[in-house]
């Protein structure tokens, strides 16, 4: 299966905040999209990792993947070693897409900017037909995508390129909110107040996204860094 589209993911719930307004976006144009998940998010302080799988197969089905799955890395301690590169790899050639979402190069949880190296470094490495791998048994072919952009999550970044998701927005929440175990919901039973359980985080999540959607005359947008420079067809399709 050829996706278009892939996103990785230190955590489940890390694309949905980073980028699940673009996701929609892409997959309403109909683009295949498929998220991979680093970790099962297992040290998080609510919720378990069982809970959380129940959770980004909810957000899935919002979103309309067409795969989502997990590489069982170690939440917090997984590594950039050839081991953890090489997982990355065989996805990424796995799936062949055009262009990869990953983490923020920086952030407050350092899994994110770890998750960011290993991924933008695993993608070129990929492209490196010296580099053998199998998937069930069979060679695969090495493949490099041609574009890697990482998704700014809670700390301020710069953005390289906007998204406007104005259309997106509700049904983006309504994906944030299938995490009922990591993010405010009122009917939840977590003994736990985390930063992003508070009901002021959306409020937060909302300021963030309404500030970068100025800069482009729309509501709301996403933004992203890229390690390389940007190229566009036309002016005329430039905000």
């Amino acid at each position: 299966m050829q996706l278009d589209i892939l996103v990785f993911a230190a955590h489940p719930d890390d694309a949905e905040v980073g980028c699940g307004g673009t996701i929609l976006k892409q997959v309403a144009l109909g683009n295949k999209v498929g998220i991979v998940d680093l970790t099962r998010g297992e040290l998080g302080t609510r919720g378990s990792a069982e809970i959380r799988a129940q959770e980004a197969m909810e957000a899935k089905r919002i979103m309309g993947l067409v795969v989502r799955e997990n590489l069982g890395m170690r939440d917090c301690f997984f590594s950039i070693d050839e081991s953890h590169t090489m997982q990355i790899i065989k996805t990424i050639r796995k799936y062949r897409p055009r262009i990869v979402l990953t983490n923020a190069p920086h952030d407050r949880h350092p899994d994110h900017g770890r998750a960011c190296e290993l991924v933008t470094n695993a993608a070129f490495i990929s492209g490196l037909p010296q580099i053998k791998t199998e998937l069930d048994e069979e060679p695969q072919l090495a493949w490099r995508p041609e574009l890697v952009l990482q998704y700014i999550q809670n700390t301020y970044i710069k953005p390289d390129i906007l998204v406007d998701i104005t259309h997106f927005w509700v049904k983006k929440i309504a994906c944030i909110q299938a995490y009922k175990s990591q993010f405010y919901h009122p009917d939840s039973t977590e003994p736990a107040v985390t930063y992003i359980s508070s009901p002021d985080f959306f409020l937060i999540h909302e300021g963030r996204s309404r500030e970068f959607g100025k800069y482009i005359n729309a509501p709301f947008a996403e933004g992203f860094t890229c390690q390389r420079f940007l190229g566009v067809d036309n002016l005329q399709h430039l905000r």
